[in-house]
């Protein structure tokens, strides 16, 4: 195991197995946010690519070797590269914001109400990424950013380059919007 210091000189150098020992060791992680960020597996492995390459860019970047906490920083640039990939997907946003559902319901979905249908203690951890994964990008952004990762809504706004209002909005209809998702893919499961 490489101390993190001589693992740092290593990838400043671009040296191949440096790059994979760390690919490997945060593959995990990192392929986790992706999931949660993307829209389906096949956009997060090219934002798990993409981002994982792009971190290690800003990384070589960077000549302060000894004091960069790899795997913090890792995970803080790896999120914001998510949300720069998923941004950049401009068919994507255009598709969602043109679409309208055409299947009414009768189901009151009042977040305040109690729910006998989700006991969010419980609900498997599958059914929370597909029902994230189902979100429009501009809600599953901010649910994940301000809700998982614990960004501030004032931080997320500038990441996300909108206003507050909008980030706020959007986090509304996000938790809306996840509530039905859940339920949905929960109904398709007990089927």
């Amino acid at each position: 195991m490489l101390a993190q210091e001589d693992l740092l000189n290593q990838l400043h150098r671009k040296d191949p197995e440096a790059r994979k020992h760390v690919f490997t060791e945060h593959f995990g992680k990192l392929s986790a946010i992706a999931q949660r960020y993307c829209k389906n597996s096949e956009q997060a492995n090219e934002a798990l690519l993409t981002g994982f390459n792009n971190c290690l860019s800003l990384l070589q970047q960077q000549r302060q070797a000894k004091t960069t906490n790899l795997p913090g920083f890792l995970e803080k640039e790896f999120i914001q590269q998510c949300v720069l990939f998923v941004k950049n997907i401009r068919n994507e946003y255009y598709v969602s914001s043109t679409v309208h559902a055409t299947e009414s319901s009768t189901r009151n979905y009042n977040l305040f109400e109690n729910n006998e249908l989700i006991d969010f203690n419980n609900v498997d951890t599958s059914v929370l990424i597909s029902s994230l994964q189902q979100l429009v990008p501009s809600q599953r952004l901010i649910f994940n950013l301000h809700v998982v990762d614990g960004f501030s809504l004032s931080d997320a706004a500038a990441l996300l380059e909108s206003s507050e209002a909008t980030v706020k909005s959007n986090l509304e209809k996000a938790r809306y919007n996840l509530q039905k998702n859940i339920e949905k893919n929960l109904r398709m499961v007990k089927g």
